[in-house]
């Protein structure tokens, strides 16, 4: 039996039975917060810009877009999935280093739209799309990390089993949607490594393709079952040659989905653990931004590669900046969308702070990398003084999770903007209770 047939008949298995109470809870946990990732991302030039070039496969379809404009499946999994991750705010699973919810949760809601399914039909494609995609995620490890965005590669197999769940294709199926998603599996890091709007279509193309494929499976076409552990498959092409002998050992009985980490800040998730350390050191010591003549921060590699714009020019840029997301913190108390308008941009006091900022990698820290997230914090001061801290996890891990009320907060945040507050509460209140919801599409 391949990898690609074992996650299939483990994941058929899973969706054939009711989901226990306890994961249906962090599914629901999940949706919300995927949706409170959605309706900042809205407003994106990506999401303008795919609505502009995708506007025939629009105003038609069974699917629909967040704000309710009808949509062909694959076009509202495609600008769902890149709404979701572009303000930076989705969920992670942090062994894997993948965003699994922006194309998983866009994909069972595209599908599920378009297939008429009930609330409690979604949360279990749901579920099987995050357990299926995080265990690919986790075998191919930090050597695939190195040069892919896993949330593009590994987020294909996470859309593409949501969607297939939404179908419920019998294992052999299964199989073949998922063997078709891993040589549609795509996504370098390059394209966030200088200002770009290429990093949230990863998502959303990742939503596509995993739509495409199920489909494609239902309809009988096959793929190579040996996509992952093949002499020339992804494991190979794409990672270390890992061992995919246990990958879905545990499918079905360990759930994943009940250990993702939610963001409690909006920007490069690399960066929060050096954000949450900054802000207790300085609850602790009571310091002003501007009474810190050095600070020094000690983190993982990934952080410095990936959040590494010193001098930010742009809110995208600035949202992969370590240095600015923590000297922006330490002067207005927090990292929320406004940390990405103009003027917080080119703030004197922020900028000011950033250039006496040293970062480094700090090996011990670095070892931990992916299963622990942490940084070490060092203020000297004006007076003489160095104040330390080490912060072990970032404030919304496994370790320290938001809340239930926090989930329902962030929602309320971000999507009151959007589309008031009376039509978001009612959103709140409609998603806990998407279980009992017998038709997607009210």
């Amino acid at each position: 039996m391949t990898a690609i047939e074992a996650l299939a008949s483990s994941a058929e298995a899973l969706n054939a039975q009711p989901l226990r109470e306890d994961i249906a809870h962090h599914a629901k946990r999940a949706v919300i917060d995927w949706h409170a990732s959605l309706f900042p991302g809205l407003a994106t030039p990506p999401v303008r810009l795919l609505e502009q070039a995708l506007s025939e496969d629009l105003d038609r379809g069974k699917a629909r877009l967040a704000l309710g404009r009808r949509a062909t499946t694959r076009t509202a999994a495609l600008i769902n999935g890149t709404a979701a991750h572009a303000a930076e705010v989705d969920d992670s699973f942090r062994d894997a280093m993948y965003h699994p919810g922006a194309a998983t949760i866009a994909a069972a809601l595209a599908a599920g739209q378009s297939a008429g399914v009930d609330g409690a039909t979604f949360l279990r494609a749901v579920v099987v799309g995050y357990e299926v995609s995080t265990r690919i995620g986790v075998v191919l490890g930090r050597s695939h990390y190195k040069y892919w965005h896993s949330t593009g590669t590994v987020g294909t197999f996470g859309a593409a089993a949501a969607a297939a769940s939404i179908h419920g294709l019998e294992a052999q199926a299964f199989a073949h949607a998922l063997a078709t998603a891993g040589t549609f599996a795509a996504g370098l890091q390059q394209a966030f490594r200088m200002d770009s709007m290429s990093k949230p279509l990863h998502a959303g193309r990742a939503a596509e393709a995993g739509v495409l494929a199920a489909d494609l499976a239902a309809s009988g076409l096959t793929g190579s079952l040996d996509i992952l552990d093949g002499e020339a498959g992804l494991g190979q092409a794409m990672s270390d040659g890992p061992d995919w002998t246990r990958v879905a050992s545990t499918l079905g009985e360990d759930f994943h989905i009940a250990r993702l980490t939610f963001k409690n800040h909006i920007g490069c998730g690399h960066t929060f653990a050096a954000i949450d350390g900054a802000l207790a050191l300085q609850a602790r010591y009571q310091v002003k931004a501007e009474d810190i003549l050095r600070i020094r921060i000690g983190t993982y590699r990934p952080a410095l590669d990936i959040a590494c714009y010193e001098r930010p020019a742009t809110a995208n840029e600035a949202r992969f900046s370590l240095r600015y997301v923590v000297a922006s913190a330490l002067v207005h108390g927090s990292v929320r969308m406004a940390a990405y308008e103009p003027a917080r941009l080119d703030d004197p006091a922020t900028r000011a702070l950033m250039e006496r900022m040293e970062v480094a990698v700090d090996p011990e820290l670095d070892a931990a990398f992916p299963n622990q997230r942490a940084a070490r914090i060092e203020f000297e001061m004006n007076d003489g003084r160095r104040l330390s801290h080490l912060q072990p996890n970032r404030k919304g891990d496994p370790e320290e999770p938001l809340s239930d009320a926090d989930l329902s907060s962030k929602l309320l945040e971000l999507s009151t903007p959007v589309i008031g507050i009376e039509r978001a509460q009612e959103l709140v209140h409609r998603l806990w209770k998407f279980d009992c919801a017998t038709d997607l599409n009210a």
